[in-house]
């Protein structure tokens, strides 16, 4: 059960463009949106933010796609590793590799600089932070500094988002719940505290 629960959407008007961003992106506009939207200085603020990381760049959206699964793995958000694999899964990472993103050292699915990107993403995500200068050297082999800079901010995005969707318990919503509880069972994933009450 969320320990605070939603907004309705019809209350958040003024954020429509951005919830229809996020609807033709995710297939629904998160829960976490709609809470969020009780300080809505910050939920405008937040969107800035999210629309600037999520926007065009240099960076493909299946890797973006595929750092916010392992950071969102990393850090223990299960709300937000539904919600990135889900969204991983729109943007045609294959079910295979969306399976072995937790083996992304060993797999032979992944090329040398996704592994670089996605051990940033799962040393980056922890606390205390372990991103090494051995980790940098690597990722500086495949990537220049905007894209580095891309990959950084969708890690520190979904530490916000991370830490937001723990602590409120926010409740999964229907579409990636049932993906989850399908695709990522073999992770050892379950709703836990994100599921409905």
């Amino acid at each position: 059960m969320p320990r605070i629960d939603p907004l309705p959407r019809e209350d958040l008007k003024e954020f429509d463009d951005f919830f229809n961003m996020a609807e033709a992106v995710m297939g629904f506009v998160p829960n976490s949106l709609l809470t969020l939207g009780r300080k809505p200085e910050i939920l405008r603020a937040f969107s800035g933010l999210m629309t600037a990381v999520y926007g065009p760049g240099k960076i493909a959206p299946d890797l973006r796609s595929l750092v916010s699964y392992v950071a969102s793995n990393a850090s223990g958000c299960l709300y937000c590793q539904a919600h990135t694999a889900h969204t991983a899964h729109g943007m045609a990472v294959s079910g295979e590799k969306l399976e072995a993103a937790f083996e992304f050292e060993t797999s032979a699915l992944f090329t040398d600089a996704e592994r670089a990107a996605l051990r940033v993403a799962a040393h980056g995500a922890v606390v205390p932070n372990a991103v090494t200068d051995e980790d940098f050297d690597e990722l500086r082999k495949h990537y220049d500094e905007e894209e580095i800079v891309e990959i950084v901010t969708t890690i520190s995005l979904f530490g916000f988002l991370n830490r937001w969707n723990s602590t409120m318990a926010t409740e999964l919503e229907a579409t990636p719940l049932r993906f989850a509880k399908e695709k990522l069972a073999h992770t050892g994933w379950e709703a836990g505290k994100h599921a409905a009450k």
